[in-house]
C-alpha cells in the first residue's frame, strides 16, 4: 500500500490541485482556448459549479475515493475506494504549464497536452514533474490491444472553463470499489508509445 504522499515524496514533487504559472515558463495569458486548433468544449455552467465544488471540497480536505497503490510493475497507481458512477468527474489534470516548444525533447513521462494550437508556438503542456495531485499516478491504457482497451475506464476531455483550458479526468463507465483506474494517452494526438504498458 501507499498513499498519495506517499507518491508524491518518492517523485519530488508538491502537491498543487491547480494549473501554475511559473516565471521562465508560459504565462497564465497564454491559456487561451480560442488557439485550440479544432475549438474546445466550453464546460456547462452546471458542470463548472460541479468542479469549483469538487475543488473547494479538495481545501477542506474532503477527498474523492481514491487510493494511490504502489505495484511492483505499474509503479504507483490509483484505485477506486468506492463505488465511483459513470461521468463522475475524478480529478483535473494539473502541474506547471509551459510551451510544448519547451517541452519537446523533455523525458518526463506524465506531461499532458493542454491546447493543441494550429499554430504550435502557442500549444501548451502540463507538466506535473514539480507540483502534482493524484492525476499524475492514474495509469494509462496499452490502446494496441482489446485486453488494454477493456481497462480504460475513465476519459481525459479538454474544456474551456471560464475562458481557461482546464484538462479533466471523467469516468466513462461505473467503477467498482478496488479497480484500478485507467484512462487512454493517446486520446488525442496518438503519439505517446503504450505498446509496452501491462
Amino acid at each position: 500500500m501507499a498513499s498519495l504522499a506517499t507518491a508524491l515524496t518518492a517523485t519530488r514533487a508538491q502537491f498543487s490541485n491547480d494549473l501554475t504559472y511559473i516565471s521562465g515558463m508560459a504565462p497564465k495569458s497564454a491559456n487561451n482556448p480560442a488557439h485550440e486548433k479544432d475549438g474546445m468544449q466550453v464546460l456547462s455552467r452546471e458542470d463548472t459549479e460541479s468542479l469549483n465544488l469538487c475543488k473547494t471540497m479538495m481545501k477542506r480536505g474532503e477527498c474523492p475515493p481514491l487510493m494511490v497503490v504502489f505495484d511492483p510493475v505499474e509503479g504507483f497507481t490509483v484505485e477506486a475506494d468506492k463505488l465511483i458512477k459513470d461521468l463522475t468527474i475524478i480529478t483535473e489534470y494539473v502541474g506547471d504549464v509551459d510551451y510544448l516548444q519547451r517541452r519537446e525533447n523533455d523525458d518526463g513521462d506524465s506531461i499532458m497536452t493542454l491546447i493543441s494550437a494550429a499554430n504550435p508556438s502557442k500549444s501548451l503542456v502540463i507538466c506535473p514533474d514539480k507540483r502534482s495531485n493524484i492525476a499524475r499516478f492514474i495509469n494509462g491504457i496499452n490502446n494496441h490491444t482489446q485486453e488494454g482497451r477493456k481497462k480504460q475506464n475513465l476519459k481525459c476531455v479538454r474544456y474551456n472553463v471560464d475562458g481557461e483550458a482546464r484538462v479533466l479526468l471523467v469516468a466513462n463507465r461505473d467503477i467498482s470499489k478496488g479497480e484500478r483506474l485507467y484512462y487512454d494517452y493517446n486520446a488525442y494526438e496518438h503519439e505517446y508509445p503504450t505498446e509496452h504498458f501491462v
